[in-house]
This record gives C-alpha cells, structure tokens and sequence, in this order.
C-alpha cells in the first residue's frame, strides 16, 4: 500500500472529519475544535471481514455497524455514525476509495446519526433547498448546473442530508462544494474540462468544483422534484400525491438497502411523514433524447412562483 498523508480535519455535511486519506474536494477545517465528528482509519479488516460474512457476500449489516467489501479495491466499516475503517485490497486506489467514503459510506454514516440521506442534488431558491431526485442517469446534476448557470447556488451533489428542528421543518445540510458532471453536459453548456479532474475509471465524468456557488448554510426544504426520462418531445410536470409521496422517498432514500438492517423502518417512516406534511413534492418528466436542462429550470421556477402565488 502506498503510503498516505498525515491526518487532516475536513468539513462536509456539517460534520468535522478526521482523516488519513486526502479528499481534495473537501473543505480543509482550519478552526480550533473541541471534539471531532467522525474518524477515518486505515487498518487491515481481512480478519474479521471472514468472521462476519460468507464467500458470497459483499455486504454485512446489524443495528451497529455497516460493513462492505468492493472487490479490488477495499473493504469499508461503518460504525455507530462516528468511525470509518478502510481495508484497502492488493493495489491502493485512493481515487476509488474516495468515491465510496463519500458515498456509500456517507450514506450509512447519516442514517446511523439520525439524518434523512435522500439520492440528488439541491439547490438553493429564495432561501430554501428545492431537490433534484431522480435514479441514475436521469439527470439531476445537469439540471443542478442549469440552475448555476442562472445564478442559484447548490448545497449538495448526490447525497441530500436532512434533519429535523424542534418544529419537525426539515433543513438540508451543505455537503460539499463539488458537482460530478458528464462530457456531454459539459459540451451542452459550452464549458470545458481541461481544468477539471477525471473521476478514477469515469474518463467522460469529471469533478467541478463550484466554491463561489455553493450555499454554507442548511436551509429549509422547500420541495422536491422527482426527474424521469420519457419517451415523449414534452416535458411534463405533475405532482406527486396521495402514498405516490411516500413511495418516492423509500425509493430515492440513499442507499435504502440499509433501512430494514440498520433497524431503521420505523424511523424511516415518521421521518419521511415529516417531510411529506411540510413540502409538495412534484413528477417532472424530460424527453429522453434532447437536452432540456434550461427549458426544465423554466418550468420548476414557474412552479414555485404559483406556490407562493406570484
């Protein structure tokens, strides 16, 4: 295993992170803190990676801790929302390492603190975070950049974190400022990649940074818009109502495999209750073969101006 860079202390989902693996893309905490959040180790967990599970299995989860091996590259353990283990396998890559601790490895860190962690980005619209969800593919982080390139400012990529204040208002926690794009979304708003870094195995996926555009403080949640592809030229735009609501979040809950698990479904449900008593969630549905990022950003805008009745 190459060797590593000394621990450093990161800011991402409002959390202060310990860790001996470099993340570029996080923001380095230069503050004087009194306890750390969460601990990212090395160490070899080949031992007890061959107690815990079968030949066949890639994942292992109980009420303490979440545990998972990729092959080829490592072997990640979760525990108790505060301490990451990383096993690396035969050759150290730290690019693909990096992508599941802040991933994967994020998600299951959230649901063991007690945060909602919803698939999509959000961004921020006359101070609250509206969210792009939607499965892969779909394209909520284009839709994200169509909204930067306005002028909004994004609070998180990929993974939205949501905690619950005294009155149950769910507020969506800044993660990093990063966005992952594809060439062609690049190409479509006529920005170039020459500047930005590959994602390891990705070469048409590149990471953007977007300091001057992210958003550092939680907002509230202001509504959800749930991304489809169709095979029809229209876009269309409907809400979302009745149990239609609730099957949205468990199926865009990040990493949802861990719920049952983790013991989490009743938790899973009161919270996702909370959020669908406080925000309208909407379907937009975008042809799956031309580019409709700008055209979209139109039509979520107008929405939210016959929310408030403008």
């Amino acid at each position: 295993m190459e060797k590593v860079a000394n621990e450093v202390i990161y800011n991402a989902f409002g959390f202060s992170i310990r860790s001996k693996i470099p993340f570029p893309e996080l923001l380095i905490n230069d503050n004087q803190i009194d306890s750390i959040d969460i601990e990212i180790e090395l160490e070899d967990l080949s031992k007890v990676w061959l107690e815990l599970s079968d030949s066949q299995s890639t994942l292992v989860i109980n009420e303490n801790f979440v545990m998972f091996k990729v092959t080829d590259t490592a072997i990640f353990l979760i525990e108790k929302g505060r301490q990451i283990t990383v096993s690396p396998l035969n050759e150290y890559k730290e690019d693909v390492i990096r992508l599941y601790l802040l991933g994967s490895c994020m998600g299951a860190i959230l649901m063991q603190r007690g945060i909602f962690p919803i698939h999509g980005s959000a961004i921020e619209i006359n101070g609250k975070a509206y969210g792009i969800i939607g499965d892969s593919g779909a394209g909520k982080s284009t839709l994200a950049t169509a909204f930067l390139q306005k002028g909004y400012k994004l609070l998180t990529d990929d993974v939205i974190g949501i905690y619950f204040t005294k009155d149950n208002i769910p507020m969506v926690i800044p993660s990093y400022p990063q966005q992952k794009m594809w060439q062609e979304s690049l190409d479509e708003f006529g920005i170039e990649n020459k500047d930005f870094r590959p994602i390891y195995q990705r070469e048409t996926k590149f990471a953007i940074p977007i300091k001057k555009q992210f958003s550092y403080k939680p907002m509230p949640l202001g509504g959800l818009f749930e991304l489809t592809l169709t095979l029809n030229e229209e876009i269309e735009l409907k809400p979302i109502e009745g149990l239609f609501r609730f099957q949205t979040l468990l199926i865009h809950t990040y990493r949802n495999v861990l719920i049952k698990n983790l013991g989490l479904t009743n938790w899973h449900f009161i919270n996702s209750t909370k959020i669908m008593n406080q925000i309208n969630m909407y379907q937009l549905r975008r042809p799956k073969n031309a580019f409709t990022a700008n055209e979209l950003v139109s039509h979520i805008l107008s929405c939210l101006k016959k929310e408030n009745g403008l």
